[in-house]
């Protein structure tokens, strides 16, 4: 592809054709990133929490949340909510992952209100999900992340030790802290 041209869908829409890694961050023109996951794939609830699940436990979370966001925008609109709960949290995770600890905190804690405001039990949600479990990882999650940024400017008393954006070096590995998304036994 020529750089100066942009890559437009039939709308005429701009798409990035950048590759990207396993984070969703983009990589040089020509490198080997990770596929991207096609947009607008209609999935039943327990699909789109399979893949997701999947894509979470590979440490994939901006990956998962692009799961989550065909679910929201071929849903049906009552459960427009829970899939964007769902989608801020994987973006959440995304950014911790990234070492924006401000902003995966603020992602984090946003999709938990969501999650919580939403129908159903406390602890108990649609398709097996488990809002409870889920509330909490991500307002835990959020803290930690908040902590190791204060920390990190705290320690190092310069800029030199954050990267930019809020972001710190170091952030939390999504792999080992994907949620589940569904009770055990669901």
């Amino acid at each position: 592809m020529n750089r100066t041209s942009r890559d437009r869908d039939e709308e005429g829409r701009a798409r990035s054709a950048r590759p990207r890694d396993g984070l969703g961050r983009p990589l040089p023109y020509g490198a080997e990133g990770v596929p991207r996951q096609p947009e607008g794939v209609v999935r039943d609830p327990d699909e789109t929490l399979r893949e997701a699940q999947r894509l979470l436990d590979a440490g994939m979370p901006f990956h998962a949340h692009e799961v989550f966001e065909d679910a929201w925008k071929s849903g049906p609109e009552a459960e427009r909510d829970l899939w964007q709960g769902l989608a801020q949290l994987a973006v959440g995770l995304t950014h911790a992952a990234r070492g924006n600890a401000e902003g995966g905190a603020r992602l984090l804690r946003r999709g938990a209100d969501r999650l919580a405001a939403g129908p159903g039990e406390r602890d108990s949600g649609p398709y097996g999900i488990d809002v409870g479990g889920l509330v909490a990882w991500a307002r835990e999650l959020a803290d930690r992340a908040e902590a190791y940024r204060a920390e990190a400017y705290g320690a190092a008393g310069r800029a030199d030790e954050v990267v930019g954006g809020g972001a710190v070096r170091g952030g939390v590995d999504a792999a080992t802290e994907a949620p589940r998304l569904r009770r055990v036994g669901s």
